[in-house]
């Protein structure tokens, strides 16, 4: 299977290079130049394979050749060996029709560590077999910086730098990231926000000659392709459990950044019988308005209580605007040459959308009342992120009959022990315990560099780490 790049006019690679590329030379995302299908024959052969053959049967069509069934199968066990729950991802039913997908039973407690255990181990692999050392380079608003760091801490063959936004995530997020002292593990707080961040790592990937030589630098933010894959079986996973093919799923997922629900996207195009996915945002609501209102146009960024989410610029939007425009690259780099200014979808491709998608904004005050509610409901205890997926769930599912009769599976994107002071506001509880390896986690000692949102001086930082 060749990849081909959102804006046309870089090369198409292998999967291998792909997942060691990143970004494509031409600034656009490498998506597949065809996807698998599955029939519904072939789904229903699915019904009760474990998560880690399932994952198998999901990702093995894009892989090629690049990997022998045996490796690939080691992959996905060393990956997923790393979860608390035998299930992997098992589901908790909070009201009629509505289900919890539990995405937080990895080693960080957040969805990522499904995508960034297996890219990890696939990092690895692939960097052995080619005598290569690079340089991973990501940003993070909370989970996707400590579940990089988990897979990567133990790679012989890579050097991690992770930016975070100064005092703008959770005590436990910035902790799961700080107390780690591997000597290949190096933590950058910004003094900016996500956005920032992650304009600095895609500045850093357009202009490498910074690196000493024979270094380069490789994605573990969502931009790379490995990550989107590696969610597509969750979906799966899910639907199966709960009557696929025979039941169509609807699917609600707290997202700020795009890639999760593109994910459920692909899931759905490769022949998972899904009617409706729920964009759920919280006040940072870019990805609501252009579904809603065909408002694509960026705002100042708000520090919210679900501070995942606190983005605006969704990078992996990028990927289903390919598609929109029936994957005109030329297309999509003229909608996107300039991210700060207002964008708006010509109607063909805003109704296509409409057709998978609906979107909700939820607020902080409604976000503390879900947590309340559902509580005092089901004694289940949502984090905010998941709070925001109950809440749109609810909205649309209001408006629709037929999505009142079918099964809503709300993405649970994060153990609720990650944000006390959020639950702590909707509920009178006297601490949320740690998962017993995290336990000491604030007695930890802690290592990080603050920068100014200075790229110079990013790639200083940089530069000097990796010949010391």
């Amino acid at each position: 299977m060749k990849f081909i790049s959102t804006r046309g006019r870089a090369p198409s690679l292998s999967f291998a290079d792909t997942v060691l590329t990143g970004l494509a030379t031409d600034g656009g995302l490498y998506v597949p130049e065809s996807l698998p299908t599955f029939s519904r024959a072939e789904i229903a052969a699915m019904a009760g394979l474990d998560y880690e053959e399932l994952a198998f049967r999901i990702i093995q069509p894009f892989v090629g050749e690049d990997l022998s069934d045996d490796e690939l199968r080691g992959i996905i066990g060393r990956a997923y060996s790393t979860f608390r729950h035998r299930a992997v991802a098992p589901l908790v039913q909070t009201d009629t029709n509505e289900w919890i997908l539990e995405l937080f039973h990895g080693p960080t407690l957040a969805f990522k560590d499904f995508a960034l255990q297996f890219l990890g181990q696939l990092f690895d692999h692939l960097l052995k077999k080619r005598g290569e050392r690079v340089v991973v380079m990501g940003a993070t608003s909370g989970d996707t910086g400590s579940a990089a760091i988990e897979g990567c801490r133990h790679c012989d063959n890579i050097d991690i730098f992770i930016l975070h936004p100064h005092k703008r995530v959770s005590e436990v997020q910035r902790r799961q990231m700080t107390t780690v002292m591997s000597d290949n593990v190096f933590n950058i707080a910004l003094e900016g926000n996500f956005d920032d961040c992650q304009n600095m790592v895609k500045a850093s990937f357009a202009d490498q000659s910074f690196l000493p030589d024979g270094r380069r630098l490789v994605a573990v933010n969502s931009i790379n392709w490995a990550r989107i894959m590696a969610q597509i079986v969750y979906y799966f996973y899910a639907a199966l459990r709960l009557g696929a093919p025979e039941k169509t799923m609807n699917f609600s997922v707290p997202t700020g950044n795009f890639g999760d629900i593109y994910a459920g996207y692909l899931a759905r195009q490769m022949g998972l019988p899904i009617d409706q996915l729920v964009i759920a945002t919280n006040a940072n609501d870019i990805l609501h308005r252009c579904i809603s209102d065909n408002d694509h146009s960026p705002r100042p960024l708000v520090h919210s209580l679900s501070p995942s989410m606190d983005i605006m610029v969704s990078s992996n939007f990028e990927r289903l605007l390919f598609d929109l425009y029936d994957r005109d690259g030329a297309a999509v780099a003229e909608l996107l040459a300039d991210r700060s200014a207002p964008m708006h979808l010509d109607e063909g491709a805003l109704a296509r959308a409409r057709e998978v998608f609906a979107s909700c904004r939820v607020d902080d005050r409604r976000t503390v009342e879900v947590i309340r509610e559902v509580f005092e409901s089901s004694e289940y205890l949502l984090d905010p992120h998941t709070a925001i997926g109950v809440e749109a769930a609810r909205r649309v599912r209001l408006g629709s009959q037929e999505g009142r009769e079918q099964p809503m599976v709300c993405l649970s994107t994060a153990h609720p022990a990650k944000f006390p002071d959020a639950v702590a506001r909707a509920l009178p509880l006297e601490k949320i315990p740690l998962p017993a390896h995290m336990q000491d986690l604030f007695e930890r000692a802690e290592r990080m560099k603050v920068l100014p949102n200075d790229l110079s001086q990013v790639h200083e930082f940089m530069a000097t780490a990796l010949v010391t």
